[in-house]
């Protein structure tokens, strides 16, 4: 995938973006931006992959719900990521037209990309880059739900088989919510860096 068209068109759609050849200096970017703030972590392979959480815990207040403080949970701990200064998470699918796309389970992920910070960084790696909206929708929805369903050890259909979305009715189920990002959101700072390089789901 045209990095380069990719970014122009999301600076065109009001995003801040920086483009980086790989992981390692795109984290090593965060990490001097990112300093004496408060972080809250949408769940991602990606940033996972890139260390960030252990990289700003140094000099950051960071929180995970992935990684909950002793006596707190998953839930509770999503709900401090929903009021830090900074949120950071990745896309399941960025079209070259510059709209990103999410699906999210529980809302969290989703919540914090939307509202209430002083910045929102979306890092997203190029595998996730489609020629248009429509085929970023279909990567989500087919090719990284699957994925996360797996990784997370979930027994839905589209897990098990590895294959595409059944629009199941399973408890487990991660695709409750889909959101398209036509563009930046009113009122709050968001950037997308890229990343030339495939991670994540």
């Amino acid at each position: 995938m045209d990095l380069t068209k990719t970014a122009e068109a999301l600076k065109k759609r009001g995003y801040e973006v920086s483009c980086f050849a790989t992981a390692k200096e795109a984290a090593e970017y965060l990490n001097g931006k990112i300093d004496g703030m408060t972080v809250g972590f949408g769940d991602s392979e990606t940033l996972l992959s890139m260390h960030l959480f252990e990289m700003l815990q140094t000099h950051n207040d960071v929180h995970h719900p992935m990684y909950p403080r002793e006596g707190k949970g998953f839930y509770s701990t999503a709900r401090d990521c929903l009021t830090t200064e900074i949120f950071l998470l990745s896309a399941n699918g960025l079209a070259e037209t510059g709209e990103i796309v999410n699906i999210d389970g529980t809302g969290n992920r989703i919540a914090g990309s939307l509202y209430g910070h002083r910045k929102v960084y979306f890092v997203i790696s190029r595998n996730k880059i489609c020629p248009t909206l429509e085929e970023a929708a279909f990567r989500a929805r087919n090719v990284a739900a699957p994925m996360n369903a797996e990784r997370h050890g979930y027994r839905t259909p589209c897990a098990i088989k590895k294959d595409h979305c059944y629009d199941c009715r399973s408890p487990q189920r991660i695709c409750s919510a889909q959101v398209i990002y036509w563009r930046k959101m009113n009122h709050t700072d968001m950037e997308v860096v890229l990343i030339d390089e495939d991670m994540g789901y």
